[in-house]
């Protein structure tokens, strides 16, 4: 049940949720895998709408060049687990953060997933995305990937079962580096992943479901490029 300060907070999109919408976000719990650029834009936007659990996973420490995108954070050094927990409640002091200072691998993956409905994949590292991959097709939660370079970026979203896995789109990890990256590609596809995760929370509109979208920054132009599960997929193959 909403309380009446929760209504009134949340009445400009209830309309469009409804009651039992709003509600099955209050009941929910988000895992966002990164405290960065992409994880900044989609953890304040499920915040501010309402999703009743959010815990968020970093960690590193604020880096002075990281604050061009990372709205979250405001202080170099501070722990970004630290810092997003703190921005995040005192966005919204209506919902439960948790923020997690650790590592995502292997060892931890499991209980970094208790509890939780859906992962939003915010990471930098392929190894990592990997690993989130791999847990929420084994616990059977949905998970929207989102990632950026300069002025470009992209999302589809991963519904166990029924679509592409992470692995079956890109089998092998790019090589890693650190593109440039401008803030306002990464609140674009951030609040895209948003978008998707309250969709499926709520059971409205249709996911990015073995689609992934394309951003082109540059032209303000969004292309989609569709995709298909891989049988022989070590992570989901049948």
């Amino acid at each position: 049940m909403l309380t009446e300060a929760e209504a009134g907070r949340y009445a400009r999109q209830i309309p469009l949720l409804g009651i039992e919408g709003q509600e099955r976000l209050k009941g929910s719990g988000v895992l966002i895998a990164g405290a960065g650029g992409l994880g900044s834009a989609s953890s304040c936007y499920l915040a501010a709408a309402g999703v009743g659990h959010i815990r968020i996973v970093d960690s590193d420490s604020v880096d002075l060049s990281n604050l061009n995108r990372q709205i979250l954070h405001r202080v170099p050094g501070v722990r970004k687990a630290v810092s997003a927990e703190e921005a995040l409640r005192s966005l919204n002091p209506m919902i439960e953060v948790e923020g997690v200072d650790l590592c995502i691998s292997e060892s931890s993956i499991d209980d970094l997933v208790d509890g939780i409905d859906i992962v939003v994949d915010a990471m930098d590292s392929f190894e990592a995305r990997y690993i989130l991959n791999s847990a929420a097709l084994e616990h059977g939660l949905p998970m929207v990937h989102g990632a950026v370079s300069g002025f470009d970026g992209q999302v589809t979203t991963i519904i166990p079962g029924r679509t592409a896995c992470l692995r079956c789109v890109f089998p092998r990890p790019p090589p890693r580096d650190a593109p440039p990256v401008v803030g306002a590609t990464c609140g674009i596809i951030g609040s895209i992943q948003a978008m998707e995760a309250i969709k499926l929370l709520t059971g409205l509109g249709e996911p990015l479901a073995n689609r992934l979208l394309i951003w082109d920054g540059r032209c303000a132009q969004m292309d989609e490029i569709s995709i298909e599960r891989n049988e022989r997929c070590p992570d989901c193959g049948l």
